[in-house]
């Protein structure tokens, strides 16, 4: 479903997508369309694509596969805690659009609230523990 989401393919595109937006959230897929971890991505972004957020793919070479919340409200970036010890980004695939939606909705909700840093509504620190 990657055809279905606006591409950014250089970092100035990645800027202006961040900075253009004050009242939504802007959700970046940093990847591959080949990649199958952004394939499932893709999918569930796709699905869960509303109004209210801007969700976009980048297929820059220089970036890991991963999801980013970067900006939010006045361009402010957020940071939210997944309990990965990484807070500023989700490096796996998530196939739950309802978790998707629920970290969304959080990051906007400290967002209109003023915070920097808020914590994920689910502790992903033991996704992939054997």
């Amino acid at each position: 479903m990657s055809y279905m989401l606006p591409h950014l393919h250089n970092g100035w595109q990645v800027d202006q997508a961040i900075l253009s937006e004050e009242d939504r959230v802007v959700v970046i897929r940093f990847g591959h369309d080949w990649d199958p971890t952004c394939m499932k991505m893709d999918e569930v972004l796709y699905s869960i694509a509303e109004k209210k957020w801007q969700i976009m793919g980048s297929s820059s070479s220089c970036y890991e596969p991963r999801l980013e919340i970067p900006a939010v409200l006045k361009n402010k970036h957020i940071m939210i805690d997944l309990g990965t010890g990484n807070n500023n980004k989700i490096n796996w695939a998530m196939e739950d659009k309802q978790e998707m939606v629920d970290i969304i909705e959080t990051v906007y909700r400290g967002a209109r609230k003023g915070r920097g840093l808020v914590v994920s509504p689910k502790d992903y620190s033991t996704k992939y523990r054997y």
